[in-house]
């Protein structure tokens, strides 16, 4: 991705703090996408919405995603998220998840350190491959932080007869050291 001045500076600054400052670090959420590749989850889908539940180090998340028709925000109408504000529909054998309203200080991937902006949409096509495999395909439109949009397909492996185990982040000794 070809970043902004504001992204790179950002990201070069992260970086060469040796990703201290990564939200991980201080029990954040990782944010969309990132939250999706980094542990276990469940999809959970209902008439209504489709829940994604996280299994995190930092605790375990949630992540709800309207497929009751509604539109997607305008981002003044939203708070900002750790994960947004997401909708989907299907088209095909597709689910289509849009997402707006994030917080600004996320970051898109640990080691490259890529920034978001509370302008961040975020498109992500789900499809199931093949038994055993979920293709997501992901793009990144944040014209704060990158000169055009960007898609990264990821292919996520099926983790069969497993549970999602519970998980609290005690950041206390972190929040002491700083």
């Amino acid at each position: 991705p070809q970043l902004t001045p504001w992204a790179a500076a950002l990201q070069k600054n992260r970086r060469d703090r040796n990703h201290v400052d990564d939200p991980y670090t201080y029990c954040l959420p990782l944010g969309v996408p990132r939250e999706n590749h980094r542990s276990p989850f469940k999809i959970v889908q209902t008439a209504p919405m489709t829940i994604f539940l996280h299994e995190s180090f930092v605790g375990n998340t949630f992540r709800q995603i309207f497929t009751d028709g509604r539109p997607l925000p305008k981002l003044s109408e939203t708070e900002p998220a750790w994960l947004g504000y997401s909708v989907g529909r299907w088209e095909g054998d597709t689910f289509v998840v849009e997402s707006v309203g994030f917080r600004d200080h996320g970051w898109l991937s640990a080691n490259m350190a890529w920034p978001n902006s509370d302008a961040l949409h975020v498109t992500e096509r789900w499809r199931r491959v093949d038994f055993g495999h979920l293709e997501e395909t992901v793009t990144i439109d944040d014209p704060k932080a990158y000169v055009k949009p960007w898609t990264n397909k990821i292919i996520l492996v099926l983790q069969a007869d497993t549970e999602l185990l519970d998980s609290y982040c005690d950041n206390q000794g972190i929040m002491q050291a700083h």
